[in-house]
């Protein structure tokens, strides 16, 4: 990099440096071959983000994963599909892979913790 930067004071380099990036992700030095180019219907492209929900309502789900010997696991919302970690002490009964419950949601380190955890 220094060494472009150099020969490019010193006016060395003649050309402008420019980099395409094919299909894959790839560099090359060459252009994409028009005829390859692939048409995309923008209709078709899906973005969205997952449903908001108010923190004063309970959330109900089922859980997914569950490790009794390290006291942690994970809660799948039955509406969103969205994973929310969960601490057993946050539990008000014991709980099993598969079990349905209630629970909020508050903002931990890493994303969205259900805590205050009740088994339906």
């Amino acid at each position: 990099m220094q060494a472009r930067r150099e020969a490019r004071a010193r006016g060395e380099l003649k050309q402008d440096e420019f980099v395409y990036v094919d299909h894959l992700g790839n560099f090359r030095d060459t252009p994409p071959d028009p005829e390859e180019k692939e048409e995309v219907n923008l209709e078709s492209i899906q973005i969205s983000t997952s449903k908001k929900i108010d923190s004063d309502e309970k959330v109900s789900g089922k859980v997914s994963f569950y490790d009794t010997e390290k006291g942690f696991g994970f809660i799948k919302n039955t509406e969103t599909q969205d994973s929310y970690f969960f601490h057993f002490s946050e539990c008000a009964d014991q709980l099993d892979v598969g079990d349905k419950v209630e629970f909020d949601l508050v903002k931990g380190e890493k994303g969205m913790n259900a805590v205050k955890i009740n088994k339906l």
